[in-house]
């Protein structure tokens, strides 16, 4: 048996490529909005269930941390959606080699970074 192999695999000094970056992402954003997903069912009851009730939720959506946090769940359902795209086309054999892999994962963050921008300052 080889006595070197570590005992304990220390994961914060691995680094990885781009693309398991992105792939880890994709799986973590599609989490989130796993767990998001009652407070959006929650909001959009809330927004049919009377005029009194949608003046409410409007009101709650005013403040900075709630803005902050739908604007978390917005770049969590962008990021998923372009990561989504991307493997779509790797599905279909665009982009499923080493440097296309790069590419796309690449891309997929930076279309997401930018929606997620725009969307901030629509918010704002």
């Amino acid at each position: 048996m080889n006595k070197k192999r570590p005992v304990n695999l220390d994961l914060t000094s691995i680094r990885f490529p781009v693309p398991a970056v992105a792939s880890i992402l994709h799986r973590v954003s599609g989490m989130a909005l796993f767990v998001a997903t009652p407070l959006l069912l929650w909001m959009l009851e809330r927004s049919l269930d009377s005029a009194e009730a949608f003046d409410a939720l409007k009101a709650t959506l005013d403040g900075f941390i709630v803005k902050l946090v739908l604007l978390a769940v917005l770049a969590g359902l962008l990021y998923h959606l372009a990561a989504g795209i991307r493997h779509l086309f790797m599905d279909m054999h665009i982009g499923d080699t080493l440097e296309g892999g790069r590419r796309g994962a690449w891309s997929a963050i930076a279309v997401a970074a930018v929606a997620t921008l725009l969307m901030g300052v629509w918010l704002w």
